[in-house]
């Protein structure tokens, strides 16, 4: 799927360069279990003030699923970017199904951290 092909309201959208960075990224932060997936994970962590920043699939089925994320993010000072496909996404992950959205926490940082430390 091309940038083209991607329905103009999934904004802020990552071009190529970006998004190979974003998935290798997601790939890195899977293995250390700094992830929450999906839209409703997502959405829990940015209302409990916990994410550091939201990664969304631009083509998700419907598209009104995610919409309501860049509002969110924008509300709690997070940034968030959409990315063109959600199985990139989910492969990203390590998951075998598409995936919609993702969002890093702080919480799961400072968990490792700490077991860093201890």
């Amino acid at each position: 799927m091309t940038e083209a092909d991607v329905n103009p309201k999934a904004q802020p959208l990552a071009d190529a360069h970006l998004t190979k960075k974003l998935l290798v990224l997601i790939q890195l932060l899977c293995s250390c279990k700094q992830l929450q997936k999906e839209v409703d994970e997502a959405t829990k962590t940015l209302n409990r003030g916990i994410s550091e920043f939201t990664v969304m699939a631009a083509d998700a089925e419907p598209l009104q699923i995610i919409l309501h994320l860049p509002l969110l993010c924008e509300d709690k000072n997070v940034p968030c970017v959409s990315v063109c496909s959600t199985q990139a996404l989910g492969r990203a992950c390590g998951v075998s199904r598409p995936a919609i959205a993702y969002s890093v926490t702080v919480q799961s940082t400072q968990q490792s951290v700490g077991r860093l430390l201890v």
